[in-house]
């Protein structure tokens, strides 16, 4: 039999374990750099390529934190994305 103090421990690892809101937000942070840079008139193709590969990061953090196979199905539509927004990204200066 567990306690209930232990019990309520247990569940918020779980619970945090589960909640992606911080990479959420981190991947929105990414999103709009990436826009900003942009519209710059500087040379951004490596600060762009970086931020591509911690948007990816986010969203496999995401996926591996997703238990519902919809979430995970989403992470890889975005990481196929990302991908092509990469190469495109190859021939920014």
């Amino acid at each position: 039999k567990l306690e209930n103090s232990r019990l309520e421990t247990e569940i918020a690892i779980l619970t945090d374990k589960l909640d992606v809101t911080e990479e959420c937000v981190r991947f929105k942070s990414h999103t709009d750099m990436f826009i900003n840079l942009m519209d710059s008139d500087e040379l951004v193709g490596r600060k762009l390529n970086f931020l591509l590969q911690e948007m990816n990061r986010e969203v496999n953090t995401i996926g591996a934190k997703a238990n519902c196979a919809e979430i995970s199905h989403r992470a890889v539509f975005m990481k196929e994305e990302i991908e092509k927004i990469r190469e495109q990204v190859q021939n920014v200066e």
